[in-house]
């Protein structure tokens, strides 16, 4: 059987083994997920900004949109120069130090509107490249903060539209306006449900063959009536198309075209004269002395006629006087008598006297 100290020692192996093992694999996850290798060699760079915009420490590192690094410090410079007032440290690649020129420009950047924050290096033109724990020239950062006002600006507007999204939807949950009642009333629902039905009635009546429109669709000679009407109106059009009939003449006869071109052209010109205030009528339309006189003469016209109708002169007393009637009625009477007696017997109303001087 083992002594104490054998089994101590067997177990102080296995855990220092383990512990080992536990390290390596943590190494080797490190080296194949890593972004930099654990053995490369790293240089520091310096950046001033006016405003750090929330950058933050450990934030990525790109020269031209490529990681090289990541930030190590955000802080204070205490330079009074209001372009130097936060210091920014970075740690990059050092074999990445001979291809970034000395004039290239650190800037805040953004991986989207609402996204984090990291230094992009905009590569320069300067021969010499930048050294270790040297600076780079700061970019502007207006425009980086003019995106982050505007994509602020946005979300204020998003907000303000979930917001009346929100209240759209809480109206249409409580019954109100007509979507809500389409979803909500009962009423209405079973309303459309009887429409719904109704419409299935109408077109099983439809399917069976029944009613006008239903024979419309299935009854052959019904169609036959109005293939032979659509016929007989193809017809009439085509004879007008080859100028029969009145209309096809009006259409296609060049000289009735004329005929009605010369009558159109007299109307226009007698509609000229008119306005022109020549001729009767025209006088009539736009000479005011000849309408006075003949408003007169219509003025005298209804005061005879009053005076007729009242009974006043010969004329008058015809109208209204029965015993003048009578008279002249009788005196007629007499007279187509005696025209009768002289047609049958005129020698009995003439004689002749001869006589002698």
């Amino acid at each position: 059987m083992p002594s104490q100290k054998r089994v101590a020692w067997a177990q102080l192996r296995s855990g220092i083994v383990a512990l080992v093992a536990m390290i390596l694999l943590g190494l080797l996850v490190f080296l194949i997920t890593g972004e930099t290798s654990f053995f490369q060699k790293e240089a520091k760079i310096y950046t001033f900004l006016s405003d750090s915009a929330a950058l933050a420490k450990g934030a990525n590192v790109r020269y031209n949109g490529i990681l090289i690094g990541r930030v190590t410090k955000v802080d204070l410079s205490g330079d009074t120069n209001p372009q130097r007032v936060v210091l920014v440290e970075m740690e990059v690649k050092a074999d990445m130090l001979p291809r970034i020129p000395k004039d290239s420009q650190a800037a805040i950047s953004a991986e989207n509107v609402l996204g984090s924050k990291y230094i992009n290096i905009k590569r320069g033109k300067d021969p010499v490249p930048v050294a270790a724990n040297g600076e780079l020239p700061a970019k502007d950062i207006t425009e980086f903060e003019q995106v982050v006002e505007g994509g602020y600006n946005m979300l204020v507007s998003i907000q303000g539209m979930l917001k009346r999204i929100d209240a759209i939807v809480t109206v249409i949950e409580q019954g109100k306006g007509s979507i809500g009642k389409l979803i909500q009333d009962d009423q209405f629902y079973a309303n459309l449900n009887g429409t719904a039905i109704e419409a299935r009635k109408i077109i099983a009546q439809l399917n069976s063959g029944k009613g006008t429109i239903s024979k419309l669709f299935y009854d052959e000679a019904l169609l036959d009536d109005i293939r032979g009407t659509i016929a007989r109106a193809n017809s009439i059009i085509d004879g007008m198309q080859q100028g029969q009939g009145t209309l096809g003449k009006l259409l296609k006869d060049p000289a009735l075209h004329d005929e009605m071109r010369k009558t159109l052209a007299e109307f226009r010109l007698l509609v000229s004269d008119l306005n022109a205030g020549k001729g009767t009528a025209g006088k009539l339309l736009k000479d005011e002395a000849l309408l006075k006189q003949f408003q007169a003469t219509l003025a005298r016209m209804d005061n005879l006629l009053d005076k007729v109708g009242s009974g006043q002169g010969t004329i008058g007393q015809l109208m209204v006087n029965p015993q003048l009637y009578e008279s002249m009625n009788g005196t007629m009477r007499e007279m187509q008598g005696f025209m009768r007696d002289f047609r049958s017997n005129p020698k009995k109303f003439l004689s002749i006297k001869l006589g002698l001087f």
